[in-house]
């Protein structure tokens, strides 16, 4: 019995963190979360209703678990995404706040657009889309950081 509760432990422990995945939406709250945890922000511009590649980036990469454990370690993620559908609009202060992003790191407006940012916002790399698994994404990210 012991070790069935040991074993339960280390499950919901391991699945705690996977789970634990956060896409900020707030700017300045994920460069003070990555400042206070001496991490990377990683910063990624979608259309998560109509980009075709956005949504395929999403299935390979950010809703894998493999991305979703090494991103609670190592990442603050932070969300700047730009539906088109009327039933997909964002709160006006978020489509600003967005929009301001791009203004700031898209200005041409790339769909999906990854950057690595530190914890001032300063750009460590960039990436357009890559058809690349989970473990390969997570290299590539972690080679801004080095």
């Amino acid at each position: 019995m012991k070790k069935v509760l040991i074993v339960f432990g280390f499950i919901m422990l391991f699945t705690g963190r996977v789970a634990a995945q956060e896409w900020h939406t707030d700017f300045n709250k994920a460069k003070t979360i990555a400042a206070a945890e001496g991490k990377p922000i990683v910063l990624a511009f979608q259309g998560s209703d109509w980009c075709s590649i956005c949504v395929k980036q999403d299935k390979r990469v950010w809703s894998t678990d493999i991305f979703k454990k090494h991103a609670a370690d190592h990442y603050v993620l932070l969300l700047a995404d730009f539906p088109k559908r009327k039933k997909n609009v964002l709160p006006e202060a978020q489509a600003q706040a967005n929009a301001k992003l791009a203004a700031i790191y898209n200005k041409k407006q790339i769909f999906p657009y990854v950057l690595v940012l530190n914890e001032k916002g300063d750009v460590l790399g960039e990436t357009k889309y890559k058809k690349l698994d989970a473990a390969s994404f997570i290299k590539l990210l972690d080679a801004f950081v080095k």
